[in-house]
């Protein structure tokens, strides 16, 4: 049980139904299934599950006609079963774009479109002790150590780009605010959430005070978020050389990530099924900056931007 939290609780919403949902089955399906529809399959980060369920999705199928069936894991898994091809999935997309072509590039594509940026912070439950801290004004870090193993969570670092964020953010506060041994502990309080739906989830449930997440993940469930400092929210693309002075190595397969802005990135694969409604699905993405803005993310004048030779059917 989450210390401090109130016996009352809160009335659970649809979208916090719908986020144990995703975590339960790995998979969200926009729309219903007509046998002669047209559809494209997507496999990406868990972050934008609502992303694409409830803003993406549907805005794409009203102007198309062409349904999204999305399934959502860690980035890192979503690379992996690209490159074991236990998924076949027509778009991939990513939360580091510098993770999609480390590990798809050469094989399965060799172009990506970023379209969006995101920051990192803390969502949390005002009603718990650690809420009406953060609420009072005090400091993240301080109130984080006072709380129970297990009462915050985040990404499994080993799966997902945001768990090893979150791990290289209390590096950089630890560097930043002068705190030795701050990244340690709380790395050893924290849990690591597998399933990345499952981390908002968990706060609204009552079973974690708060979690590590991006902006557009609290918005998605209406949940208070505090935005880490610039410094470390790896939010802002002209702090790049300082993210960069940390990085993460996964256990099972040994792929150092240096620290770098949240930059998503989306594909077309080689393999595709349907490469041409895949293809329209990338450009609606790059087109559509107001819809991703709807959804929590941003869209700087920088973006959208390429990387290698875009196909026939894609115009930046």
């Amino acid at each position: 049980m989450v210390q401090g939290r109130s016996d009352n609780g809160k009335s659970r919403s649809r979208r916090s139904v719908l986020a144990a949902a995703v975590g339960l089955a790995g998979t969200a399906v926009a729309g219903c299934l007509e046998s002669d529809s047209t559809s494209v399959s997507v496999l990406s980060a868990g972050s934008l599950a609502h992303t694409f369920e409830d803003h993406v999705g549907p805005a794409f199928e009203d102007e198309t006609g062409t349904e999204v069936h999305g399934e959502y894991y860690g980035a890192n898994a979503v690379m992996r079963m690209v490159e074991d091809r236990t998924k076949h999935p027509d778009v991939v997309v990513s939360a580091d774009s510098t993770l999609l072509r480390d590990r798809l590039y050469g094989e399965f594509t060799d172009w990506d479109v970023e379209f969006a940026t995101n920051s990192v912070g803390i969502g949390y439950d005002e009603e718990t002790t650690f809420g009406h801290g953060l609420e009072n004004g005090e400091s993240w870090y301080e109130l984080a150590l006072a709380t129970e193993e297990g009462d915050i969570s985040i990404g499994d670092p080993d799966l997902d780009p945001l768990g090893y964020r979150a791990v290289q953010a209390f590096e950089l506060a630890e560097k930043e605010h002068d705190l030795h041994g701050l990244r340690d502990e709380l790395l050893d309080l924290v849990y690591e959430e597998p399933e990345e739906p499952q981390m908002m989830a968990g706060v609204e449930s009552g079973s974690r005070a708060a979690a590590v997440v991006y902006r557009n993940m609290a918005v998605d469930h209406d949940m208070p978020f505090l935005e880490f400092p610039d410094a470390y929210n790896f939010g802002e693309p002209e702090l790049a050389d300082q993210y960069a002075t940390v990085e993460f190595t996964t256990d099972e397969e040994g792929y150092t990530a240096e620290g770098r802005p949240v930059l998503y990135n989306a594909t077309v694969t080689d393999e595709a099924d349907e490469p041409d409604a895949a293809r329209d699905l990338v450009q609606f993405l790059a087109d559509e900056s107001d819809l991703l803005a709807d959804a929590g993310l941003t869209v700087g004048d920088s973006l959208p931007r390429s990387e290698g030779d875009l196909p026939e059917g894609i115009d930046l």
